[in-house]
């Protein structure tokens, strides 16, 4: 039975990686499949007076058509500053200020297109894996921290359950990666 110690190391890491891999379905989830979806823009941030500020703390953001989105500023004096968000995303959007808002059109997806955003969504997956891959380094540490109070048998067999959990992680993060391509991709 292992010590409570080891218990809390391996349950905080697992919590841990869930956490980074329902970071991970969010952030594809915004990857757009079709039609114009608010949710596009969530990650958008925008300089805001000196401070990187999310979108949607800044402006609401509606779909009126199906190829459409408008973003309606709180403050007018941030539209410039939200129009330049955009464009820094890596969305590939390109908004138009329409006086005290701004139309962002969302260009048909053309096979060049789903290739930027499958290209996209495989950097996404990728970070999310080091995120893992991070919180397995700080698990070991943890564990090696304990070596000297606990049994070798059980810091190894620990140290094993944390590669495991790691392999099923990144293994989630990969199947959810090549949904959201499967789901761009298709036609």
């Amino acid at each position: 039975m292992p010590s409570q110690e080891i218990k809390d190391v391996l349950d905080s890491c697992k919590e841990s990686m869930d956490k980074t891999v329902g970071n991970l379905q969010a952030e594809l989830a915004k990857v757009r499949t079709g039609r114009a979806s608010p949710g596009l823009l969530d990650g958008v941030m925008v300089d805001y007076y000196g401070t990187p500020t999310p979108l949607k703390k800044l402006a609401s953001v509606s779909a009126p058509e199906p190829r459409l989105l408008v973003v309606q500023p709180f403050d007018v004096s941030a539209v410039a500053n939200i129009e330049k968000g955009i464009m820094k995303s890596d969305l590939g959007l390109m908004p138009q200020k329409d006086g005290k808002l701004i139309r962002v059109p969302i260009p048909e997806l053309t096979g060049e297109r789903r290739k930027e955003l499958v290209k996209h969504i495989k950097h996404v997956a990728e970070e999310h894996k080091q995120s893992v891959r991070h919180e397995r380094r700080d698990a070991l540490e943890l564990l090696k921290d304990l070596e000297g109070s606990i049994e070798e048998d059980e810091i190894r067999r620990a140290q094993k359950s944390v590669q495991d959990l790691t392999d099923a992680h990144c293994a989630k993060v990969d199947e959810h990666a090549a949904r959201k391509e499967k789901e761009i991709l298709t036609v």
